[in-house]
Parts: structure tokens; C-alpha cells; sequence
């Protein structure tokens, strides 16, 4: 059982130095780099190196990733100091198992969706992530009814979806994550952060515990 914490909060999907300065100035504590060419947060490897030298110590670097071969995986982590990786697609287990780093594991709320038998098959996820089910991968914007998240899960959880500064207090308080993912929500345009939400959506965090 995980004593009463203070909740981790990671900003995913930073493209800028200027959006990563101020993820790390508001006290955030994990950023996120996405590694998936779709999407409008993608940023190349050798992008993804420099922005990844103005993190100071203990402000963890996560790879996002969607589906990728081994060999994306290893040509991310040749060039980037990543300390996580994410996996926000259809992999299973032991795709996400032998890149040399821990993970975390997605998963795409949805009625029927059978949380505790998820967990169990990614058995060696570091944590598991909670995301609205949107058409794609990740990037929705939306949340998802918090009541279909069961107790007991067998790893820390890591809420995400719609997250903004309005609503975070009161999904900390509800469900009691671990940590917070946002993106969208800290956005001026997507992949442009705002240091302005940023700052409010990490003290509706700090709020939520009084």
C-alpha cells in the first residue's frame, strides 16, 4: 500500500527550450518527449537530445512511444539520455521489455475495459497510465469517467486525459494518482506550451493537497 504522497506531475510533449525551461522553473517533475511521427508533438531524436540538456538532476526524461520497432526504440535512446519509456499503442509485454529501461504502459479507458487483468499483463510496468479513448494515439484532449478506474491495481497509476488547471485539483483528490500526465492542456497551440497554464496546472496540483 502507497502512503499518502505528493503527486508527480509530468508535462509531456515539449518541443521548445522555452516550454522546457518553464515545465522545470513550475516544479515539474517529469518531461516527456514524443517519438511518434504523427503526431504534431513529434520531435526528431537529435531534437530531442538538446532539449533533453537543460534538464537539471532528478527531472526525469520519458520517451513516448507508439507501436515503434526495436530499432526506433534503440536509435531514441543512442542519441537521448531517456531514464523512462512510455508505450501509448497496441504493444504487448514484451515489447516493452528489453530496451535497458523501465516503462510505463497506456491504456485507453473505455467501458469494459478490464483494468486489473490489463495491469496483470504488463506485469513489469513500472506504473500505468490512464488515457480518454480517442480515435489515434493520445493527444485527445479529453477526460474519461474516473469511475471506471478500479481499486486495487497492482501499480502506481498515472492519471491523464483532459487534464488542465480547472479540473486537476479534483481529479487528485477523486483518484488519488500517483502522478498527472498533461499536454493539451497546457497548450497555447499543439506542441506549443504555455508557461502561464503550466505554472497554473502545477499549483491546482499542489492545491488538491491542502
Amino acid at each position: 500500500m502507497i502512503a499518502v504522497h505528493r503527486t508527480r506531475i509530468k508535462i509531456c510533449g515539449l518541443t521548445r527550450e522555452s516550454d522546457v525551461l518553464a515545465a522545470v522553473s513550475a516544479g515539474a517533475d517529469a518531461i516527456g518527449f514524443v517519438f511518434y511521427p504523427p503526431s504534431p508533438r513529434y520531435v526528431s531524436p537529435a531534437r530531442a537530445a538538446e532539449l533533453a540538456r537543460l534538464l537539471p538532476p532528478f527531472v526525469t526524461a520519458v520517451g513516448l512511444f507508439v507501436n515503434p520497432s526495436r530499432d526506433d526504440v534503440a536509435e531514441v535512446r543512442a542519441k537521448v539520455p531517456l531514464q523512462l519509456l512510455q508505450f501509448h499503442g497496441d504493444e504487448i509485454e514484451s515489447d516493452c521489455l528489453g530496451h535497458g529501461l523501465p516503462y510505463i504502459k497506456a491504456a485507453r479507458m473505455r467501458p469494459g475495459l478490464d483494468l486489473l487483468k490489463y495491469a496483470a499483463s504488463f506485469a513489469g510496468a513500472q506504473g500505468l497510465l490512464l488515457d480518454a479513448f480517442v480515435e489515434g494515439y493520445g493527444g485527445g484532449g479529453e477526460t474519461f469517467d474516473w469511475s471506471l478506474i478500479p481499486s486495487g491495481l497492482p501499480m502506481p497509476l498515472i492519471l491523464s486525459g483532459g487534464l488542465n488547471a480547472g479540473n486537476v485539483a479534483e481529479a487528485v483528490r477523486r483518484v488519488g494518482p500517483w502522478a498527472v500526465d498533461v499536454s493539451s492542456g497546457v497548450e497555447a497551440a499543439k506542441g506549443i506550451k504555455d508557461a502561464a497554464r503550466i505554472t497554473e496546472f502545477v499549483a491546482g496540483v499542489r492545491n488538491a493537497h491542502g
